[in-house]
């Protein structure tokens, strides 16, 4: 409040800038519209903002506009860096748009005879809805309503019109609580219930009479004297400098300043201010207001979609302080239908515009039109009519759904209204998520929420809907799944690597602790699974297989629902919706011919491939995810995580028996095993891939992670493997590390048991023998991690080398290959020039780029990083999206001097990076080849690469 309260002291004082030299502007400081001329246009949203560009357009369009002005974006900036004081010059120019307003209206402010009352309105550049302050009725005092009386001959009118502006200026300017006038209202409202025959809760404000509201008028003034001191201003230039500073003060509001940061809005100057003569929707039953779009914001469909109030102002239609009315009657008649009302209650209670004013509602319709067809885009619109005179207040581009973004794009591509390219900047990448998730079905969903039924939330790691019975272990999630046909969500306090077959098994997943860019996220998303991760509300007993949160307590079996794009858990069962475009895509069970959203998908993705310049490819470790990756338009595979096909059927005793063996004789016995297993595993993904490029890297983590930790099962595979448990638990301790991530793991592993490296490198190359004596075409690319220094690659890839010749001339195939590395390792994004003479592509690891080049724990981070970016110290979490100006400056680096020694080095990114938006056009700038993402995400990687190649 601190903030507000400093906006409003001296009220007065304000109307007279500081003496100063004025500052040098580009722009005129104020720019008016009226008479169907406007000094701005509608390119000039920078400086008008996004309502003043508007007004101006539309003005100069002949669209029916309240005559006005805008004071710009500049005057917002100018007015903080002048200690929230106005610029000098602003007050004459404010006065000189002040008369031409009085005459282009025929009024004049605080004129006892014919006065002028105006609206002081926001408008940023970007679209903020509801983010910072509009004052309405504002000039209105003693004498004025007086003379609005006379003039109108409508006193209730004129006493509406001044309760609402002590109302919302005392709130606004000059920040007097506003509940104190919602229950004076409140109680005016229950004072009249008896008289007029209603209950007290079915009493509305337009049940008062113009003698209520001439009595609530003096309560409101009472009041704002008891909070101020001092009587309501009656000046009209007095009431006006005040609430322009209010609406320059809103610009860094607490909800403003949030709304910018989630929706990562920056460099703008600030808003302007629009102020506009008043017209009023509440002079009885020939006006009204409303708001509406050109198209269905929440589908896309191509009819007329809005809401009106008869006798209202535009507050009422957003406050919902009465059921507002569907403008066309198809809509009126749709709606009722869904409510369950007869059509001759909704006739006589909830008549459409169309219905009740229909020459106004033509003329609505005309409007809408041609602003659609002049912005070519879907319109948000904003409407008062005035005894059957209708004006428009605002238009700008609707803010819209994910499904509404991509049928509007599709259908103005086929009505010619714009074309391709238009098309797909207009969906944004994120949007897709809407359309390729699960969702739970809306109305069981809002039940849910109405119940109380919402038990934490955490991070929204894996978007989509999932509902099923808690399990607490992987293999008893998959007993449950195989064995009962359950649903299931795997919930642990974290996941590892062995958890990856509950994970694949299960519907969801829920996470204690844990990142974006943790196992359990990371796995999650490859998987195309919902996950909720860093929830650490739960307290989970692994022992008595239970969960407590929140008071309640969840128990192995019982239900609960996921929502992945909110981040909530919910207690017991909500119905989920399947995705069209995944039943299309993946599940091959819908016709894609009798689906219009994957028409509508498959017409912006073909184009997106059309435009972008950048590849995208999946990070993919079975044929199965590789297939998916196909489905959704990957051009490869961009990372396959070997260590992730080691924990199917036999293979994980074999990886066991590797690193309890005492020799390497004892290694290679057991790594024989594994060879065949590898080559089938590397075949399979060779042939669905078909000749697309293929980056396979060697085993990355550390050998703990392959073995148990819980008593219970070391005793198991003590007796499974005839090994001691004193031996296992020797062999775990001995391989126990106080940081694995920085530890014995990637290339590491394969300088210190080379034999490992040697069985995967032989395992892909004769998959690949396999896959050229069947006639296809195939170049393996093998992936050295976690390279530091040259000597570590040099040493590896020479030993490589020499595994593959061995093979080639055994087989007697020509084959082409490429070894790479990633760089993940800030020293070796330092000295790519050195590794470039060896490496013949990089692949950036952005998971540990990040995590070693900020020093944070991308497991640990989840705990303060929110902080950080809540502080503005980070734009956004640093796992989620790349920081650009520290890792990416690495990249950067690496690239060029990677280039200067190998011109033709292909670089890529594969950390989950690279199926975040931003991260994929700033890959684009600097001149990568292709990104690499979970196959869930290819298709956001592909729209964001077209949108970079657009800009």
């Amino acid at each position: 409040m601190a903030a507000k309260s400093q906006k409003t002291k001296n009220v007065k004082k304000a109307s007279k800038p500081l003496k100063k030299t004025a500052a040098k502007t580009k722009y005129q400081k104020v720019y008016f519209f009226g008479n169907g001329k406007a000094e701005g246009h509608g390119a000039m949203k920078d400086i008008l903002g996004g309502k003043g560009a508007g007004l101006a357009e539309m003005t100069n369009s002949g669209v029916a506009v309240p005559a006005g002005f805008t004071l710009t974006t500049e005057m917002c900036d100018q007015f903080y860096k002048n200690n929230r004081q106005f610029p000098a010059g602003l007050a004459k120019d404010v006065d000189a748009n002040i008369a031409k307003l009085e005459k282009a209206m025929g009024m004049k402010l605080g004129d006892e005879k014919n006065p002028l009352l105006v609206s002081v309105r926001s408008g940023a550049k970007e679209s903020m809805p509801g983010m910072m302050d509009t004052i309405l009725n504002l000039g209105i005092n003693d004498k004025v309503v007086a003379a609005l009386i006379k003039k109108t001959n409508n006193p209730r009118f004129a006493w509406d019109s001044y309760r609402r502006f002590i109302q919302m200026f005392s709130d606004v300017a000059m920040d007097v609580d506003k509940h104190l006038f919602e229950h004076a209202l409140t109680e005016a409202k229950h004072n009249i219930a008896d008289k007029i025959g209603k209950e007290k809760k079915d009493v509305k404000d337009t049940d008062l009479t113009a003698a209520d509201l001439e009595k609530l008028v003096g309560t409101y003034k009472a009041i704002y004297k008891q909070a101020k001191g001092a009587d309501f201003p009656q000046d009209p230039k007095t009431q006006l400098w005040a609430a322009i500073k209010a609406v320059f003060g809103s610009w860094n509001n607490d909800r403003a300043i949030f709304y910018r940061q989630k929706y990562n809005i920056k460099g703008l100057l600030g808003t302007a201010v629009n102020v506009q003569a008043m017209v009023f929707g509440n002079m009885g039953e020939t006006s009204a207001t409303g708001v509406c779009f050109s198209r269905n914001p929440a589908t896309g469909e191509n009819k007329f979609y809005g809401e009106f109030l008869i006798n209202a102002q535009g507050e009422d239609v957003v406050a919902g302080i009465r059921t507002p009315q569907k403008i066309s009657l198809e809509a009126s008649r749709e709606w009722a239908a869904a409510n369950g009302i007869a059509e001759s209650e909704r006739k006589a209670k909830f008549p459409s515009l169309e219905e009740v004013m229909p020459a106004t509602y033509k003329k609505l319709l005309s409007y809408k039109n041609m602003l659609e067809k002049h912005y070519k885009d879907m319109q948000d619109m904003e409407f008062t009519i005035q005894e059957n005179n209708l004006y428009m207040l605002q238009t700008r581009n609707g803010k819209r759904t994910g499904f509404a973004a991509i049928r509007c794009a599709y259908d103005m591509v086929k009505e010619k209204l714009i074309d391709e390219k238009t098309a797909v900047s207009r969906v944004l990448p994120e949007q897709l998520n809407e359309l390729l998730r699960p969702i739970f079905d809306r109305t069981d969903k809002e039940a849910a929420l109405n119940s109380g039924r919402v038990l934490a939330r955490g991070l929204n790691a894996g978007p989509g809907a999932a509902c099923g019975k808690v399990y607490f272990s992987a293999p008893e999630a998959i007993a449950a799944a195989q064995n009962n046909k359950e649903k299931v969500v795997l919930v642990r306090i974290e996941t590892t690597p062995e958890d990856i077959k509950g994970m694949v098994i299960a519907e969801g997943i829920l996470t204690a602790l844990g990142g974006a860019t943790s196992h359990a996220a990371v796995v999650a998303r490859q998987l195309g699974r919902v996950c909720i991760a860093g929830c650490g509300a739960l307290n989970i007993d692994y022992a008595n297989k239970l969960m407590t949160v929140n008071g309640h307590t969840i128990k192995q079996g019982d239900y609960i629902s996921l929502d992945g794009f909110t981040g909530e858990v919910i207690l017991g069962q909500v119905k989920t919706k399947p995705s069209e475009i995944l039943q299309a895509l993946i599940e091959k069970s819908l016709d894609p011919k009798k689906s219009g959203l994957y028409r509508q998908y498959k017409f912006i993705m073909d184009a997106a491939n059309k435009i972008k310049k950048l590849g995208v490819r999946a990070n993919a470790d079975q044929p199965d995810q590789a297939s998916d990756a196909l489905a959704f338009g990957a051009e490869g595979i961009g990372l396959c995580r070997t260590e992730h096909m080691f924990f199917g059927g036999d293979r994980i005793k074999a990886v066991r028996e590797m690193i309890l063996a005492e020799d390497v004789a004892g290694r290679q016995k057991a790594l024989a095993k594994l060879l065949p297993m590898q080559i089938e595993d590397f075949t399979g993904l060779f042939k669905t891939m078909n000749g697309l490029p293929v980056t396979i890297r060697l085993l990355d983590p550390p050998l703990h992670e392959f073995l148990p930790t819980k008593e219970v099962e070391v005793e198991e595979l003590s007796q499974e493997m005839q090994v001691s448990v004193d031996q296992l638990n020797f062999k775990i301790k001995q391989l126990h590390e106080f940081n694995p991530m920085l530890g014995h793991r990637g290339c590491r592993l394969g300088i210190t048991y080379p034999e490992i490296f040697d069985m995967q490198v032989e395992a892909i190359i004769k998959a690949a023998v396999q896959i050229k004596k069947s006639g296809r075409d195939i170049t393996p690319e093998i992936m050295i991690p976690l390279v530091g220094h040259i000597k570590e690659l040099q040493i590896l890839k020479d030993s490589a080398v020499a595994v593959i010749e061995k093979v080639l001339q055994e087989s007697g195939v020509k084959l082409k290959y490429k070894i790479g590395t990633m760089i993940e390792v800030p020293r070796a994004a330092m000295t790519a020039d050195e590794i470039a003479s060896e490496a013949e592509f990089f692949s950036f690891g952005t998971n540990d780029l990040t995590q070693m080049g900020c020093g944070f724990s991308r497991d640990d981070s989840g705990k303060f990083l929110p902080e950080y970016v809540a502080k503005a110290i980070y734009d956004k979490d640093p796992f989620q999206t790349l920081d650009q100006t520290g890792v990416g400056r690495m990249m950067q680096y690496a690239i060029e001097n990677g280039r200067r020694v190998r011109p033709d080095l292909k670089i890529g990114i594969c950390g989950e990076h690279g199926g975040d938006p931003d991260t994929v056009q700033f890959c684009h700038k600097i001149g990568l080849n292709y990104v690499s993402c979970s196959p869930y995400r290819v298709p956001l990687a592909i729209l964001a690469a077209a949108h970079a190649a657009l800009k």
